[in-house]
């Protein structure tokens, strides 16, 4: 029985912790400059994505991109695959960066 209430409670720990994740973006959104940057390709872009987000393939990402270091950006992909490195990359140039993982998963308004 123990362990059953103890597999409960870390169930709930667990599906908790994702909630205080996207509220903790939402926060930092809603207090700071920010860019949020779909790093999929432009076909997987143009059948839908995050409202005001730019697309930036992350094969694409590097030195040479033209982003405001003062602006907090975010990442998001299919996957969280590709935005993990894109999160990598962007954190590696001295950007502030948070990676919001896969599409479906972000509860922010889609286009």
């Amino acid at each position: 029985m123990k362990k059953i209430v103890l597999f409960l409670v870390m169930c709930l720990l667990l599906v908790g912790c994702g909630k205080t994740k996207i509220q903790k973006y939402k926060g930092i959104m809603s207090e700071n400059d920010y860019v949020i940057i779909d790093v999929r390709t432009k076909e997987e872009y143009d059948d839908g994505h995050l409202v005001d987000a730019i697309n930036i393939p992350y094969d694409e990402i590097d030195e040479t991109i033209d982003i405001n270091k003062e602006k907090i950006i975010f990442v998001y992909c299919k996957s969280g695959n590709r935005s993990k490195y894109a999160y990598e990359v962007l954190k590696n140039l001295g950007y502030t960066t948070y990676d919001l993982g896969a599409f479906q998963d972000i509860d922010l308004p889609k286009a």
